[in-house]
């Protein structure tokens, strides 16, 4: 369920943590959005060692001793005094390694996992502050590509300068060691089924696709599927806390990554350093609660987008004038046209436009108001010409399927940490069919397909192992949560409600658009980001950016 877009080209919108449902909840690695070539609800669709150039061995094996917790338990000792071995990768001045962590932790000798790592140094290392670790959400989305890509070139040059930034991919994602469910074709399959049933046909025909991507998942990585979880995540962030040397860990997180940040926090309240948490979770909601609030967010953030839409030459949706309402209605019978007529688009594939890829292209464009023109092109080449490429190509960012018709593991990880983080929303199909009024009334266009997407983890092979819970962190330095007042994946509610829990919360309010705030043009929100991470300086209370 649960997922931002960063300045420029790369910037795409991140999933988030939904407990799995078709669409994903906020990435925090946003899809490529924006780029022609090219997931929060969960299944969608439905909706090694290097050789070290940096640093003598033994300074490295003294400050990861310096960084060993007095509690550490003998077992652990070998991981958080581990040396990666830092060698280039390929991307010039970033570096990559691996490091070992436990794969269960209350039975730390009985397996490992390798995680990927990467980092780019402080350019001015005489001021260097430590290490700034970043993680842009998902789950699922690669951090080591967040950093490579974006935050070691994008984020504020004084951040670069002061701050090793480093990145490790969460255990079953992308480079370290990845869960992997379905193929290409299967997965094809499944994000064109129907996701919002008109009979018992097609009610059973979602339900077997959420079974065989469940079943996918089970057969192909039965040993990792039960220990993907977020609290093991943040547990394997503190080794590698360790492993830089810091005594503290500094950390920005968006979208899922503040869940991830808050459970650190949680955890180690007493390790925590600057923490910024970016387009935040709340931990206390219930999968249902979660999927709810975003399905309301996403309606508010389109209802943005009609008004923008109806302000330009031509709008597909209607004249200036138009009510959203109205618009949504349109928008809504143009889904059910492609329900039983799909568009052509031109895909090698032979692919055709229907309901489920174009609801998920729509909503790929909802987490940045960016890409607000090319889905506008998009809608109006649909409805007007019957041409659906364009809707297709928002899909496929979303999902992070390639033109060789392969996917990402974004969408199997996405799934495999919501579906273990939080017992699932339904059941079964009838306690969707109950809740579908709740979710109508959250979102007309939307919200009719986003309940049925909350169904996938009712068939996951593994049982959830957290429950929903609120995070006090007592005892921990101040952590800056921020908020957007129109964030379509991460409502703002989330963001004042994770604030409150914090015993040293501090809410940053930004008053616009999209998903997340850091580096979205905002100076106001940006400076006090800056100053925090720099210097220490935390927002005034009750601070608000536009």
């Amino acid at each position: 369920m649960h997922t931002r877009p960063t300045p420029g080209p790369s910037r795409r919108p991140r999933r988030s943590r939904f407990p799995s449902s078709a669409f994903s909840l906020t990435p925090l690695r946003p899809p490529r959005l924006l780029r022609a070539s090219g997931a929060l609800l969960a299944a969608a669709g439905l909706l090694v060692s290097a050789c070290s150039h940096g640093g003598s061995t033994t300074a490295t094996a003294q400050a990861g001793l310096a960084a060993l917790p007095r509690s550490t338990p003998a077992a652990l000792t070998p991981y958080y005094t581990q040396k990666p071995a830092w060698r280039e990768c390929g991307v010039p001045s970033f570096e990559c390694a691996t490091m070992k962590v436990p794969r269960d932790y209350g039975r730390p000798a009985s397996g490992t996992v390798r995680l990927a790592l990467a980092r780019k140094k402080a350019t001015d290392q005489g001021r260097r502050l430590g290490s700034l670790l970043v993680n842009p959400g998902g789950p699922g989305g690669s951090a080591v590509g967040y950093l490579q890509q974006y935050a070691g070139t994008g984020y504020p040059a004084e951040i670069r300068a002061r701050y090793d930034l480093v990145a490790v991919d969460p255990r079953g994602v992308a480079r370290s060691e990845p869960v992997k469910c379905l193929s290409g074709p299967q997965m094809d399959a499944y994000t064109q089924t129907d996701i919002t049933p008109d009979d018992q046909q097609e009610r059973n025909a979602l339900v077997d696709a959420y079974k065989r991507f469940a079943e996918g998942c089970g057969r192909q990585s039965p040993a990792l599927l039960r220990h993907v979880s977020t609290v093991e995540a943040a547990r394997d962030m503190d080794i590698l806390r360790a492993v830089l040397g810091d005594r503290k860990l500094t950390y920005v997180g968006a979208s899922y990554g503040t869940f991830l940040g808050a459970t650190y926090a949680g955890l180690f309240p007493d390790r925590v350093g600057r923490m910024v948490l970016d387009g935040a979770m709340d931990p206390a909601l219930s999968a249902r609660k979660l999927n709810e609030g975003q399905t309301a967010g996403f309606e508010e953030a389109f209802q943005s987008f009609v008004k923008d839409c109806l302000r330009q030459t031509s709008c597909p949706l209607g004249v200036p004038g138009t009510s959203p309402e109205k618009a949504g209605r349109k928008l809504k019978a143009f889904f059910r046209k492609l329900d039983a007529s799909p568009l052509p688009t031109g895909d090698s594939g032979g692919r055709k436009l229907g309901e489920a890829l174009a609801t998920t292209g729509v909503i790929a464009a909802m987490y940045d108001q960016a890409a607000w023109p090319q889905l506008r092109e998009a809608l109006t080449s649909a409805m007007q010409t019957g041409d659906g490429a364009g809707l297709l190509l928002l899909s496929d960012t979303y999902y992070e399927r390639g033109a060789n018709g392969q996917y990402s593991n974004l969408m199997f990880a996405n799934a495999a940490v919501n579906c273990l983080d939080l017992p699932p929303a339904f059941s079964n199909p009838q306690e969707v069919r109950d809740a579908l009024p709740t979710f109508e009334k959250e979102s007309p266009v939307f919200g009719e397909g986003l309940a049925w997407a909350s169904l996938n983890c009712a068939y996951w092979p593994v049982e959830a192992t957290g429950r929903p819970h609120r995070i006090e962190a007592k005892g921990s330095a101040p952590i800056v949560v921020v908020g957007t007042t129109r964030d379509p994946a991460t409502p703002y509610a989330w963001a004042r409600s994770l604030a409150s829990q914090l015993s040293a919360g501090r809410l940053l309010t930004y008053d616009g658009d999209g998903h997340t705030a850091y580096g979205r043009g905002s100076t106001c929100i940006d400076s006090a980001i800056d100053a925090y991470l720099l210097r220490g300086t935390l927002p005034a209370k009750g601070k608000r950016c536009s």
